[in-house]
This record gives C-alpha cells, structure tokens and sequence, in this order.
C-alpha cells in the first residue's frame, strides 16, 4: 500500500466492547479512552467502554460477561488477573468474537485466546529501571504497588528487583492504598525515613504523587534517585526539576488506538 494511502472504511458499522482495570477517569486511563475515542472516529466504529469503580477481578470478570452477552463484533481486554478473567474470555472465544489484550496480560494473552498484545513489556521496562538506578549508586530501594493483585504491576517490582540484584543492591516492595491517600504518604514516608533507603520507584502517576508528597514531607527530595512509570504534568515538572531521574512512557494513546483499529480491520 502507498505510504498516504488512506485506511480503509469498513462497510457495516462495528461494534467493539472494551474492558479495562481501571476507569476512564483516572489520568492514564484517560489518556487511554481519547485514543479510542479518535480511532471510533476515524474507522467510524461503535465503542463501548467499561470498567468498575474500584478495581476487583470478580467484578471485572462480570463486565466482560456483560460485554460478550452484548454480542460485539470485537472485544478489548485487560488481563490484570488471568485465573480470574480466564472463564469470561473463554466464553469470548467459544462465541468466536476476536479480541485483542491491552495493557497487561502479555505472558497469557495467547493461551487465553487473544489475538495479540498491545502494551509494553512489563519485566524488561522493570529491567531497565533497575539497570539505570543501579547505574546511578542505588543500593536499597523500594518498589511502590499502588494496586497489589495487578499482575503488571507486580512484574515491574519483580523486574526492578532482579535488575539491582545483578549489581549487588537490594529492592522491596512497599503496597499503598491510594484510596486512602494519607495512609499512603505516611507509609512512604516511614519507609524513605530510613538512610539506607536511596532508591524509590513508583508504578505510576497515581503512586508517584504521595511519594512525591512523602519525599517532600522527609526532606529527602532530589536526595533519593525516584523514578516512575507513565507520564503526568506533575511527574514532567518533576523530572525537569530534577526532582525525578526519570519516566517511563508506556504510549497509552496507543494502547486505546491501535486495538479500535486493528479490530475494525479485521471485521472488514
């Protein structure tokens, strides 16, 4: 195909239902939603968007029910829990609705059925992190999980972890409640209080804010090296202050984007 070739419309309208961990609302999830919104524009597709109000995978497993019950011409997922959400995508896949993985799941999507990933690879970005701390003298540092239970997440600390201890330093997790978010910054706090603790990593703007706050609140801001995933004004001004070493950018436009796309190509 020519380079400016324009993307083919599809001849009946399609109907796509997506479910996700998080709610539309929240900063990523957000961003997540416009780049759906703009490819239903574009590919002139019908999306229907849901999530439950505070993540549990039971509940989740029922919306992707609903969603297969409404017999959608596509499906969209993300897999925070495999052995939960396992019995509703195979009801997808025994109803023959394609469906694509978003986001986390990328180890299982292909066993349970998904056409393919669209998302970043967890362990390695972790990886990364890890590397780029232990580069910079980390040699203790804590993993903030703002949501335990999420499989990516838990694999970023994993990641993160066996990355420093290639180079001799340790990492522990640190779980917060962001619903309650006082708990949340004074757990941090304690935990950056110690000397020893010259490292933090937060798995997202929702985590980075209280540590931000807790780091703040300690006085050890710009003392700690503090990385985060996924991108916010707060955490951009941070790092340009030097506040932050850095963010890891995972493209959630695209993640809500291209799986609109590709499904309405697919039912072409």
């Amino acid at each position: 195909a020519a380079q400016n070739e324009p993307v083919r419309q599809p001849e009946r309208n399609v109907d796509i239902a997506m479910v996700t961990h998080g709610e539309a609302s929240a900063p990523f999830w957000a961003i997540v939603k416009k780049g759906v919104d703009q490819a239903a524009r574009e590919m002139g597709a019908t999306v229907a968007y849901s999530a439950p109000d505070v993540y549990e995978p039971h509940r989740m497993r029922e919306l992707i029910e609903l969603a297969i019950a409404s017999r959608p011409d596509g499906l969209v997922v993300t897999i925070p829990d495999a052995d939960a959400l396992a019995p509703a995508l195979e009801q997808a896949r025994k109803a023959g609705i394609p469906t694509i993985a978003i986001n986390s799941g990328q180890s299982v999507y292909r066993g349970l059925g998904a056409l393919l990933y669209v998302g970043q690879p967890e362990y390695d970005a972790a990886f990364a992190a890890g590397r780029r701390m232990a580069a910079a003298g980390v040699r203790n540092a804590i993993c903030v999980n703002h949501a335990q239970g999420i499989t990516s997440l838990e694999e970023r600390c994993r990641g993160f972890a066996e990355a420093l201890a290639k180079a001799g330093a340790d990492a522990r997790v640190v779980t917060v409640d962001l619903q309650e978010r006082e708990a949340a910054i004074r757990r941090i706090s304690a935990a950056v209080s110690s000397r020893a603790v010259d490292g933090v990593l937060t798995l997202g703007p929702g985590g980075a804010t209280p540590a931000l706050e807790a780091l703040r609140a300690t006085r050890r801001l710009g003392e700690i090296a503090f990385g985060t995933f996924d991108l916010s004004p707060e955490v951009l001004r941070a790092v340009k202050a030097g506040q932050m070493e850095f963010a890891i950018d995972q493209q959630p436009f695209l993640q809500g984007y291209l799986p609109i796309v590709l499904l309405t190509q697919y039912e072409l």
